[in-house]
């Protein structure tokens, strides 16, 4: 065994040395060498000691001759290797490239990886090319793995230092000149692309790797993916793992995950339904990670009964539910109003020892808030603040809708000076939210002030900020303002929306300005924007109000044709204004079409047929 690492030793440093020309010396420079060789060798300290007299006339020819001295052990040669590196004001010359590569090489007979590593970081930091490593190494190393080991250190530093032309030129001369890859220094390459968000790079690299014959794992493939999925090119991606697939690669769950999880970010269920079943050809079995995406892409198209099956199944057969997975079901029973069942599975976390998220109180307290039940909310709240959980936006903005449709104006204030306080200025959301709130309780002249106020804050009027205020001005009658901020959200570029137009309309209407009104509902068609039953509805009272029910009427058959269905207060208008005109036979078969249409009539509809039978119209 000795005998056999001995001959092993001397066949490295016979490699050490050809790496280097034989040059001519002085017998002066090899005396000095020798001296500083003998010095080392005898040293009994980590920390070399060597005449200072010696140092001062050391060149980088004297430097190599002690480092490739087989007599001076590899650790010694690295403390003075250290030691004229960290010196400069007592060393005549700091180590040149030479030195770098034969420690390096020294470092690599004894297995130092790491230390080699840190060296050759130096080296590069120092601005090396690799022409000349080529030329140190490449041509006279006659140890086929040791310049393999070299060379893919060296790819992996530059990557390191994020130099990666330089990098990629290490790259091409190992496939140039038949040096073994390593794939997972290609591995780190790419890693380190993606840590500076260099995608086109990382992609070019990965396709270099693949024309070049390097072995694809599924975690490079995997982690390409990922990165083309992020950029929502999904489809590339699946295309480019369908033709590793073909060249041998074997994609895992991992693989199949990302690409599901790409494909509902685009919300294509169709894309979700074809990965999930090119998963069960493949025989590859779902994670914890697969069914929380089942169960995202089976909530998101509306299948929740069919997610919380998944939940089950996923229990059945022992998969171990993490918080992600059951945060989802919370939200689903949430969204469905099964207010109990959510707690229920909220309970059920906590005794599996698993810690609730800011986004599992979220779900819950956008399902008690849904339900109205505000006191609820102030629980899970205070709950959450217990246990250290800050509030985010979104739990907030949950929390501020909630007060405002129960008409908790004061508490939706009070939330509001919370919010600020935490850094969560208020944007357009909540201003909208608590104008909204003040519009329901009639509070209009409070909702105009505090959106007047917004604007003065510095955050502009948005669609729905727009609407809220020419609903109001339709209202109080000042029609003139509401279509003057018709105009200006169009300017801005805020889109009107149905709701915006059918407020001015209802407007127009209820002032007997028809005309007017269909302007409005022609400005509205123009722009894309097709009108609704509230639409008609309106124009239907409108023309009523005005004494031309025979228009009402027109507007009315014109519905079916525009696939509207006619509501209460659109057969309402129309039976009142008939009966009171005497026209009760049209009156009571539009009550029966009503009947038939599954419309339940209103107090006010008996009251307007029973007085149009006391008389007809002459």
């Amino acid at each position: 065994m000795q005998s056999s690492m001995s001959k092993s030793n001397q066949k490295f440093y016979n490699t050490v040395k050809q790496v280097f020309s034989s040059k001519s010396a002085s017998r002066s420079n090899e005396q000095t060498a020798n001296l500083i060789a003998k010095a080392l060798i005898n040293s009994t300290s980590k920390a070399p000691h060597v005449s200072p007299s010696l140092i001062s006339n050391l060149n980088p020819y004297i430097t190599r001759l002690v480092l490739t001295n087989p007599q001076v052990p590899t650790s010694s040669c690295l403390s003075f290797f250290k030691f004229l590196r960290t010196n400069q004001s007592i060393v005549p010359q700091k180590p040149d490239l030479e030195s770098h590569v034969t420690i390096v090489l020294r470092l690599f007979g004894v297995r130092r990886f790491a230390e080699a590593k840190s060296i050759l970081n130096a080296a590069v930091a120092d601005g090396i090319l690799l022409p000349e490593i080529a030329s140190l190494v490449g041509e006279n190393c006659v140890e086929p793995e040791i310049r393999t080991k070299f060379f893919d250190m060296l790819f992996r530093v530059y990557a390191d230092c994020r130099k990666f032309d330089e990098g990629l030129e290490v790259f091409e001369y190992m496939v140039n000149n038949g040096v073994a890859i390593d794939e997972r220094s290609c591995m780190v390459y790419l890693i380190a692309f993606r840590k500076c968000n260099n995608f086109e790079s990382l992609y070019e690299f990965f396709q270099r790797m693949v024309d070049s014959n390097v072995v694809i794992t599924v975690y490079a493939m995997t982690l390409v993916i990922n990165e083309l999925c992020k950029r929502r090119e999904v489809k590339k991606a699946r295309k480019m793992m369908n033709s590793l697939v073909n060249k041998g690669v074997k994609p895992n769950v991992n693989s199949f995950n990302t690409l599901i999880d790409g494909y509902l970010r685009k919300s294509d269920s169709k894309g979700v339904e074809e990965i999930f079943a090119a998963m069960e050809r493949a025989g590859v079995e779902f994670n914890v990670v697969t069914y929380s995406l089942m169960i995202q892409w089976l909530a998101r198209f509306f299948k929740m009964e069919d997610a919380v099956k998944v939940f089950e199944e996923m229990t059945e057969k022992g998969v171990a539910v993490d918080i992600h997975v059951y945060t989802s079901i919370i939200s689903l029973y949430s969204k469905l109003g099964d207010i109990k069942s959510a707690f229920a599975l909220f309970d059920e976390l906590v005794k599996q020892g698993l810690e609730p998220s800011v986004h599992t109180y979220g779900s819950l307290i956008h399902g008690v808030c849904k339900t109205g039940n505000m006191d609820a909310a102030t629980v899970l709240l205070e709950d959450m603040q217990t246990k250290g959980i800050d509030l985010n936006r979104v739990i907030f903005n949950t929390l501020m809708d909630g007060y405002c449709k129960q008409g908790m104006i004061d508490e939706a204030w009070r939330l509001q000076s919370i919010m600020e306080k935490k850094g969560f200025e208020a944007d357009a959301q909540v201003y909208n939210m608590i104008a909204c709130g003040l519009c329901k309780l009639k509070r209009h002249e409070e909702a105009k002030k505090l959106l007047f106020t917004m604007v003065e804050q510095g955050v502009a009027l948005n669609t729905f900020s727009y609407t809220t205020l020419i609903d109001i001005y339709s209202k109080e009658g000042n029609l003139k303002e509401a279509r003057n901020l018709l105009l200006e959200m169009e300017k801005k570029g805020e889109k009107p929306t149905i709701v915006t137009y059918n407020a001015l309309i209802n407007g127009y209407c209820k002032k007997g300005e028809t005309k007017k009104a269909h302007e409005v509902r022609k400005r509205m068609e123009a722009n894309g924007v097709m009108a609704d039953k509230y639409t008609y509805t309106s124009l239907v009272h409108g023309e009523c109000i005005a004494g031309k029910v025979d228009e009402g009427l027109r507007l009315f058959k014109e519905m079916p044709t525009k696939n509207v269905v006619p509501n209460v207060v659109t057969y309402t208008a129309l039976i009142s204004t008939l009966s009171g005109e005497g026209r009760s036979e049209e009156a009571f078969k539009l009550y029966g079409e009503m009947k038939e249409a599954g419309i339940t009539p209103d107090d006010s509809v008996y009251s307007s047929l029973v007085g149009s039978l006391h008389g007809t119209k002459t």
